[in-house]
């Protein structure tokens, strides 16, 4: 029978299993870095007392005065400094305090060769006995040199280490204690967020209670493993994400459903329009052209006529815009730079943006992907954005076009972001204005965006609302890139 442990049991033991190892494995550097600053100082000062031994001494040991040497190493005996030892320039000990008398071995051993340069320096760790205790002893020794390069000697110290595994054992009892201290802390941290993390086991029923009611957006957010809580969560988070997906699919279908039956509508009105109204306007129109060209005509009336003129303009543009929106027209699909088709769209409402005095700022990344685009189509999108951008813009006004690339979707796409620092889309507008006939400007029809957005569906790309900081709008076209063969 496989037994089950408790998730509590189970945070309980890892948790305070990985606060042990992280606080041993910290500790252990710690320790072993303060070991080798005290090392590196203890040998440091060694070093550095040797050598003033020996500069002290030189003057005696160019003169072979080995009284006035062994009275300066007597006199200067103290501290952790255990002996002193002078060697002549054949490698002979002349000078030793009384403590090192009596190894032999210690007197009569030299460290360095008889080569040895004037900046060498050699050094040996070792273990004596003195006064009934062994210490531990650091033996450093230093040539002595006078000028002209002569060696005169040797000195030789032998430094404590006693004061030096003191201090390492001060700093392991610091360590032990924080070592300590982080044990019992993280068992009581651990019993505390174990204790905090079993707790939403009825707010899953509650949860469940929701997911019946239709909040399919709930989830619970608890760590996966073989214990209770887990696979409760596991098996609500499922749920919940193939309930939600179910209905976004469902939502997305429908809308489709009823934007192809808006379009088919509209493609019946359009017909309709096109047979009942074209025809006999366009017979309305040469008939005012004609009479407005003749030359005994009222020069007050022409002005009405002109009126009347742009009035039928205006219902054949309806009726055009209305037709292509409508159609469904195979695209012609080649490989493009995106840049080259914002900069051909530029260049046509150029004039209109000079007439504003609108500057336009664009930047493109270097290098982007190829897209697999009708060039027409996807410039007609460019420009109803930018038509829009230029009418909600007054004198001085400023747009915005960058291009880049970004991952979306397991895939490269081509990002066209166009933005405008001009009063920007209510909120209230925001879920409609991709919509057919939808229009918060006095003229228009409401078919620019909606026909921008057919064609960039119809390139399997997408339309949005971008987010922008300050005043204006922003919109992100996203095309898929041409994938590389």
């Amino acid at each position: 029978m496989k037994l089950k442990i408790t998730i509590y049991t189970r945070l309980v033991f890892w948790i305070t299993f990985l606060v042990l190892l992280l606080f041993g494995a910290v500790l252990f550097v710690i320790q072993m870095r303060e070991a080798g600053i005290l090392r590196d100082a203890t040998g440091a000062r060694a070093l550095l007392q040797a050598r003033y031994v020996a500069d002290a001494n030189l003057q005696s040991l160019v003169r072979q005065d080995w009284d006035a040497v062994q009275g300066y190493v007597d006199a200067h005996i103290a501290g952790d400094l255990v002996y002193i030892v002078v060697y002549d320039r054949s490698g002979e000990p002349r000078a030793a305090n009384e403590a090192v008398r009596a190894h032999g071995d210690v007197l009569s051993t030299t460290l360095l060769a008889e080569d040895a340069a004037e900046d060498e320096s050699a050094s040996e760790e070792k273990r004596l006995q003195l006064r009934e205790a062994p210490v531990r002893i650091l033996e450093i020794e230093v040539p002595a040199f006078a000028q002209g390069a002569s060696r005169w000697g040797s000195v030789k110290i032998g430094l404590s280490l006693e004061p030096m595994y003191d201090r390492l054992r001060e700093i392991q009892k610091v360590l032990l204690l924080i070592g300590t201290a982080g044990f019992v802390l993280s068992i009581l941290g651990a019993a505390i967020l174990a204790r905090r993390i079993t707790r939403p086991l009825h707010r899953l029923v509650e949860a469940t209670v929701r997911i019946a009611k239709g909040d399919f957006s709930h989830t619970i957010a608890l760590p996966s493993g073989q214990d209770e809580v887990g696979e409760l969560a596991r098996s609500f988070n499922g749920m919940t994400t193939q309930l939600l997906r179910a209905r976004e699919q469902t939502e997305e279908a429908n809308r489709k459903l009823v934007q192809h039956e808006k379009l088919a509508s509209i493609g019946r009105m359009a017909a309709t329009i096109a047979h009942e109204i074209r025809n006999p306007l366009t017979s309305v129109k040469l008939n005012i052209q004609k009479i407005a060209e003749e030359e005994g005509f009222a020069e007050t009336v022409k002005p009405h006529l002109d009126l009347s003129l742009e009035g039928i303009d205006q219902i054949e543009r309806f009726i055009k815009e209305l037709l292509n929106f409508t159609r469904v027209q195979e695209l012609s699909l080649e490989k493009w730079p995106i840049d080259q088709i914002v900069d051909e769209s530029l260049k046509v409402v150029r004039d209109v943006l000079a007439q504003k005095k609108i500057v336009v700022e664009k930047a493109c990344t270097d290098g982007l992907p190829a897209v697999l685009a009708d060039a027409d189509k996807l410039r007609q999108v460019f420009l109803n954005v930018l038509r829009n951008a230029h009418e909600a813009l007054g004198p001085g006004g400023k747009i915005g076009v960058s291009c880049d690339a970004v991952a979306e979707g397991g895939r490269t796409m081509v990002r066209v972001r166009i933005t405008d620092n001009g009063p920007g889309i209510p909120e209230k507008d925001r879920p409609n204005i991709f919509e057919p006939f939808f229009t918060t400007k006095p003229s228009g029809f409401g078919l620019g965006l909606a026909n921008a957005r057919k064609i960039v569906e119809q390139h399997n790309g997408t339309i949005a609302i971008g987010r922008k900081r300050g005043r204006g709008s922003a919109l992100v076209i996203l095309i898929p890139a041409e994938e590389a063969s």
